[in-house]
């Protein structure tokens, strides 16, 4: 009897594990398709991702949960912000990839966890705790040091934790599966990347026009490499401890940071890892503060 919930959260960890290294490999993937524009690239994977989430929602028998998004006025406008979030992350991700800046998606994933601190004091009112200052000092000079280094602010960084902090807090308030809320908003954002996708696809330099099939491939299977990774996410969710399962979301923006650095030979100076090394002392100080204090909140 025992031995269940074990062997069930060692599963859970090993998926958890597989999920975010897909999540990190990602970036790997939207490089096959550096060639065509963002914007076209981002109509596409919404528009796969919803005939993928269909696809699910039919064979888990879930359109109820779904269909009733769209009954309800005040949900819907809900999913349709965080949709739009959604939009504004994965656009800023997917054109920094392709404009060789994945560096700055590691540091926006990076940042993006004291963002959430940031919405804990703004928005629920919460006061920070002292390991939250010193985290946030070092992001706010990990900022100042990377902006000196790039010669500009790293919006691209900003934008994607901006976009992804919002996006997590607007998700939390749709009461919805991981599974249902993806479809939900992708359903959202289809009509509209539609029109993007098909706009886009006369222009030269297009997919239709100028894919090979390794590459029409690639961008058909987006909605899998979306989707793909949720699923998995999903279960995991279900039996992962968060005190486990939180301090893995950094596994993305490391092997980002790895990827950009090591793979795709973009600049590393010494000022520019010192301006990493700092918001890495934030986090260091911010987890380790987060895992003791979810102990002591367990004994007591």
């Amino acid at each position: 009897m025992h031995r269940e919930p074990h062997h069930e959260q060692r599963n859970g960890i090993i998926v958890a594990v597989t999920t975010y290294s897909l999540w990190g490999l990602l970036t790997v993937y939207w490089k096959q398709l550096e060639h065509f524009d963002a914007f076209e690239l981002i109509g596409w994977r919404i528009v796969a991702s919803a005939v993928v989430m269909a696809a699910v929602l039919t064979f888990t028998h879930r359109w109820q949960n779904v269909i009733a998004v769209f009954r309800d006025r005040r949900l819907l406008l809900t999913v349709t912000i965080t949709s739009l979030f959604l939009t504004v992350n994965w656009t800023s991700y997917v054109w920094a990839v392709v404009h060789d800046h994945v560096l700055e998606t590691a540091l926006g994933y990076f940042v993006a966890p004291l963002g959430t601190v940031m919405v804990g004091v703004i928005v629920l009112h919460e006061p920070l705790r002292l390991a939250q200052k010193v985290a946030i000092a070092f992001a706010l000079t990990s900022v100042a040091v990377l902006t000196a280094s790039y010669g500009r602010v790293p919006w691209l960084a900003l934008a994607i934790a901006v976009s992804w902090t919002v996006y997590g807090y607007m998700k939390k308030q749709v009461p919805l599966s991981p599974v249902d809320s993806m479809a939900a908003e992708t359903f959202v954002l289809v009509a509209p990347a539609l029109v993007i996708a098909v706009a886009l696809a006369g222009r030269v330099g297009s997919i239709p026009h100028s894919a090979s099939n390794g590459q029409l491939a690639f961008a058909i299977c987006t909605g899998l490499a979306t989707a793909g990774p949720l699923i998995l996410f999903a279960f995991a969710a279900h039996r992962v401890p968060l005190t486990i399962i939180g301090p893995m979301q950094y596994i993305v923006p490391t092997m980002n940071f790895l990827i950009g650095w090591l793979i795709y030979d973009e600049a590393m100076p010494a000022d520019r890892l010192i301006g990493f090394a700092l918001v890495w002392i934030g986090l260091i100080v911010l987890t380790v503060e987060s895992l003791v204090r979810a102990r002591r909140l367990r004994v007591t």
